[in-house]
């Protein structure tokens, strides 16, 4: 649990933000979206089911991030905010002594179907306002990467790549990835290096 709220809650009730709620909030916006989502990408590959949080610095800079796979077609946000906040502690330290927030959490959600707000993104978006808050950070964008490619949700920016489906395409990363050794190339096999009699070597060292 992680205060008070948490104690006799009403499972009748879903903590959500509809997306004109989300749009009037005043999320601060990214600087620069398509490179901040390549970038972010880049590190983490998400496929579908995969949940990227992200900390941007005073100068909106990335500072830390992680991923992470949850509960995907939960309509409460109650159950996606211990998540978040539990992986913003293991990679960044809080910010509740300060007077006001100066760092920014970013929330980018791989998932199948429309690149347009639904239900679960606003389970997401509340998750990730109230995880930003208990760490003293500001809560910043919400992205959903599809089949369309990404969209900043709000704040209608978008693009066709990096996509759901781009994390085919990243680099192989362990070895349980690459194809079984049946099918790969044969490994060429070394001839045995010439072996010099003992008797040549004491003739050699005689003369």
């Amino acid at each position: 649990m992680i205060n008070r709220s948490d104690h006799g809650r009403d499972p009748s009730v879903r903590r959500t933000i509809a997306l004109q709620a989300w749009a009037e909030s005043g999320v601060p916006m990214l600087r620069a979206p398509r490179q901040f989502v390549r970038e972010l990408h880049q590190r983490h590959l998400p496929q579908p089911g995969t949940t990227v949080v992200a900390v941007l610095d005073a100068a909106h800079q990335l500072a830390a991030s992680a991923s992470f796979s949850a509960r995907q077609h939960v309509t409460d946000g109650w159950h996606h905010r211990n998540t978040i906040l539990s992986h913003l502690r293991q990679v960044i330290p809080h910010d509740l002594r300060l007077a006001a927030p100066v760092r920014t959490a970013v929330l980018m959600r791989c998932r199948e179907g429309t690149p347009e707000w639904t239900e679960q993104d606003g389970a997401w978006m509340w998750a990730l306002r109230d995880a930003a808050a208990l760490h003293g950070l500001r809560c910043g964008s919400y992205i959903a990467l599809t089949p369309a490619g990404w969209h900043v949700i709000g704040h209608d920016w978008r693009g066709r790549s990096p996509h759901s489906g781009s994390w085919a395409d990243g680099p192989v990363h362990t070895v349980t990835e690459l194809p079984p050794r049946s099918a790969r190339e044969p490994e060429r096999i070394r001839p045995a290096a010439a072996v010099t009699p003992l008797d040549a070597i004491r003739r050699a060292a005689a003369r």
